[in-house]
C-alpha cells in the first residue's frame, strides 16, 4: 500500500515568548522547504527517502539561532555548548546516537555516521569528538556555537542560583522581553519525523540541552525510546521538553506502546502520554508522532511548542494550542 509522504518537525517545547515566535515559525518553514525534496523528489522517477529528509530538516535548524541545537545551543555551567543528537530508521531499527560533542555544528550528521560507519549505536565525549573529526566534520573555533541569548540565559541562571531561587526547570528560551523574575520551562530541542511512500519511517532529534547543566550532563535526546524512536511496524516519535522528566518517563516508547498495544490513534497516544508524564513528574514536554499508516500526532504540556509539517501541497504550522495555520508550498 502506497503511503502519502509526510515530513513533520518540531522546534522545541518550553517557555517560548512572543518575541521568539516569528523566528521559530520562519525557521521551521525554511527547514521544511530545504528538506522536502529528499522525501518527495521533483523527479518522479526518483524515490523519496525518509532518513535523508529528517537529517536535512534537523541540519537546517542546527544552523538557526532560533533553535536550541547546533548554533544557538544552551550553555553548561562552564559556558560551553555540549551538543547531542540521535537518528533512527524504522525498517531495520538501525540507529546512531552521540553526546557531549563540542564545537560541532551538525551532531545529527555525526549520529548518522555512527549508525552507518560503525557496528555501534552510541558514542559520547572525547571518543565521539575524535570520531567526528576523523570522518571530516569541522572542529569549529571555541565558542562558535554560542549566541548572546545563550550567554544571557546562563547569566540569569547563575544569578537565580546565587539568590537561592528555583533553577530546577532552567529555561532554554530567553530574550530581552522576558520577565527575568519568572521561572521558565525547559525544552527547545529540535526534531523531525518522516514517512516515505514505501512506508519507511525515520526520526532525528538534536539539542543543546538545558541552561546551567553540569558539564557532562546527558539528556533524553540521544536516548532511544526517550527522545527518539522509529519502527515501521508502529510509528516514529521525536520528543522535546524537560530532559530529566522525558528520560525518566521514557516518553517516545510510551507513545508508541499506546499505538501498538492500546490501538490508540497517533494523536490520542501523543496527547495521553504527554499528559500522563506531566501529571506524574511535573516536568513538561511535547512530542511529534507519525504512525505506520501515515497519521500524525502533535501535543505538548509546556507553554508552547513550535511544530510544522508538509503533507501533499500544504505546509501547516503552529505554536499555540488550538491555533494552526497553513499555506501552499
Amino acid at each position: 500500500m502506497s503511503i502519502q509522504p509526510i515530513l513533520l518537525i518540531h522546534g522545541g517545547a518550553g517557555f517560548i515568548t512572543d518575541a521568539r515566535v516569528p523566528g521559530k515559525l520562519e525557521g521551521m518553514k525554511k527547514a521544511l522547504r530545504s528538506a522536502i525534496d529528499h522525501l518527495v523528489p521533483p523527479n518522479a522517477k526518483e524515490n523519496g527517502n525518509a532518513l535523508d529528509a529528517v537529517e536535512a530538516a534537523v541540519r537546517a535548524m542546527e544552523c538557526d539561532e532560533n533553535f536550541n541545537a547546533g548554533y544557538g545551543s544552551c550553555l553548561n555551567l562552564d559556558g560551553k555548548a555540549e551538543v547531542e543528537a540521535s537518528i533512527m530508521e524504522g525498517e531495520k531499527l538501525r540507529a546512531g546516537c552521540v553526546t557531549l560533542l563540542r564545537d560541532i555544528l551538525h551532531p545529527i550528521s555525526v549520529a548518522r555516521y555512527v549508525m552507518q560507519k560503525t557496528p555501534h549505536t552510541f558514542l559520547g565525549g572525547p571518543a565521539a569528538q575524535k570520531f567526528a573529526l576523523v570522518h571530516g566534520f569541522e572542529q569549529m573555533a571555541d565558542g562558535s556555537l554560542v549566541t548572546d541569548d545563550a550567554r544571557r540565559a546562563l547569566q540569569e541562571f547563575k544569578d537565580r542560583q546565587a539568590k537561592g531561587l528555583d533553577t530546577l526547570f532552567a529555561r532554554t528560551e530567553l530574550d530581552a522581553q522576558q520577565n527575568k523574575d519568572s521561572v521558565g520551562e525547559s525544552g527547545s530541542t529540535v526534531g523531525a519525523v518522516a514517512i516515505d511512500a514505501k512506508g519507511n519511517i525515520a526520526v532525528a532529534t538534536s539539542t543543546g540541552g538545558i541552561t546551567g547543566k553540569l558539564t557532562g550532563r546527558i539528556g533524553d535526546t540521544p536516548l532511544l525510546g526517550c527522545g527518539t524512536y522509529a519502527d515501521n511496524h508502529v510509528g516514529g516519535v521525536s520528543t522535546t521538553g524537560h530532559g530529566e522528566t522525558i528520560m525518566r518517563f521514557n516518553l517516545a516508547q510510551k507513545i508508541l506502546a499506546k499505538i501498538q498495544y492500546e490501538n490508540k490513534s497517533a494523536q490520542q497516544a501523543t496527547m495521553e502520554a504527554c499528559k500522563e508524564m506531566t501529571e506524574r513528574l511535573t516536568g513538561t514536554g511535547g512530542a511529534i508522532t507519525i504512525d505506520a499508516k501515515g497519521n500524525i500526532g502533535i501535543y505538548w504540556t509546556s507553554l508552547r511548542m513550535a511544530y510544522a509539517y508538509i503533507k501533499g501541497s500544504k505546509l501547516v504550522y503552529g505554536i499555540n494550542h488550538g491555533e494552526e495555520f497553513d499555506e501552499k508550498l
